[in-house]
């Protein structure tokens, strides 16, 4: 049975991950590593904690030697490195902890993964989740292609581009089996609400403030996250080692665009008057450093793997809006952080 460690794997990306994984693949035994750091959430995973072929593991990986035991424990085959903090205004706040998570913990894991794997990489692989904020920030034009130079402007996305280049290095110097994947924004089911959709959703219900940075004219491309898992899945396992693919929703919006649209769905599903929801957006001073586009070229994992988005943004929004009012007791856990107490019932117990 084929070993395979995901990182991250309580998290927003990751449970998505994980629960393909474990369905599509029942001859693998998969191992979800996560931290349960105030994003990362069991219940996410509540539909698939009793399959056979899955198994969590609570640990954090900047504990160097808590990562070297579980490699040895294990004998891992493969990794998909999801593991990170992702919360750019959080990054502002305090580098450094992304700098540990993000940059330590994947040389933690790398150097775990080439020792083990002693240089017998046959049917292995390292594979490297990152983001397309590495490359910095586009003007009117142009997209981030995976030869785009890195010119990361926050300290989220410059522990990122870090991590990245230690993914390179030791692909390079000791020739361990890799692969990265730049993505762009992800929503979805089971994002934690600091993010722009859900807390956008969650204040809608609530008739409270929409915060919009500056103007709202910051442009981001949106992937939905399921459609995000299933191209991790192709470059697992057809894509070429030591190569980049960038991943992508063919789907720009500003940001006020976006929130205009979430508020004229919204009220619809809420039984508003259209345009009820607009109402509460507000303008606050922009962030520093904030980047003014970010667009992907995806065609190369579209030409070389077949893999391109299922859904059109609106009818993604549109399921993403019902996902997150079908499921109020999650929202509601998440917010209180009552969902904490869940890893203790379920597992200390």
């Amino acid at each position: 049975m084929r070993k395979l460690l995901i990182t991250g794997g309580a998290g927003f990306i990751g449970n998505h991950v994980v629960r393909l994984f474990v369905n599509q693949y029942p001859d693998y035994s998969i191992f979800n590593l996560d931290a349960l750091t105030y994003a990362g959430n069991l219940e996410n995973l509540k539909d698939i904690e009793q399959a056979s072929n899955y198994h969590f593991i609570k640990g954090d990986i900047t504990n160097e030697a808590f990562i070297d035991r579980l490699f040895g424990e294990h004998q891992f085959d493969g990794v998909i490195h999801l593991a990170a903090e992702s919360h750019v205004d959080r990054s502002i706040s305090d580098p450094l902890a992304f700098v540990k998570t993000n940059i330590l913990g994947t040389v933690n894991l790398l150097n775990s993964a080439r020792k083990h794997w002693s240089n017998n990489y046959d049917g292995k692989l390292f594979y490297h989740i990152s983001t397309d904020e590495v490359y910095g920030s586009l003007g009117d034009s142009g997209f981030f292609k995976e030869t785009t130079s890195y010119d990361p402007q926050s300290p989220y996305s410059a522990s990122k581009a870090s991590s990245d280049h230690f993914v390179r290095a030791y692909a390079n110097t000791y020739k361990l089996p890799v692969v990265i994947s730049n993505c762009s924004n992800n929503y979805g089911p089971n994002q934690f609400p600091e993010k722009l959709l859900p807390l956008c959703i969650h204040n809608i219900r609530n008739n409270k403030p929409l915060p919009i940075y500056g103007k709202g004219d910051n442009i981001r491309d949106w992937l939905y996250v399921i459609d995000h898992a299933r191209a991790i899945d192709k470059i697992f396992h057809h894509g070429k080692r030591e190569e980049t693919y960038n991943i992508g929703g063919f789907n720009e919006w500003k940001n006020l665009d976006i929130v205009e649209l979430l508020c004229d769905i919204m009220d619809k599903k809420l039984g508003r008057q259209v345009g009820q929801s607009r109402t509460l957006i507000t303008f606050v001073k922009d962030r520093a450093g904030h980047d003014k586009r970010y667009a992907i070229d995806a065609s190369k994992i579209k030409e070389e793997l077949g893999w391109e988005p299922s859904l059109q943004f609106e009818e993604g929004l549109e399921k993403t809006v019902d996902w997150y009012l079908n499921n109020q007791k999650w929202l509601d856990h998440v917010t209180s952080g009552d969902y904490q107490n869940y890893y203790q019932k379920q597992y200390q117990g």
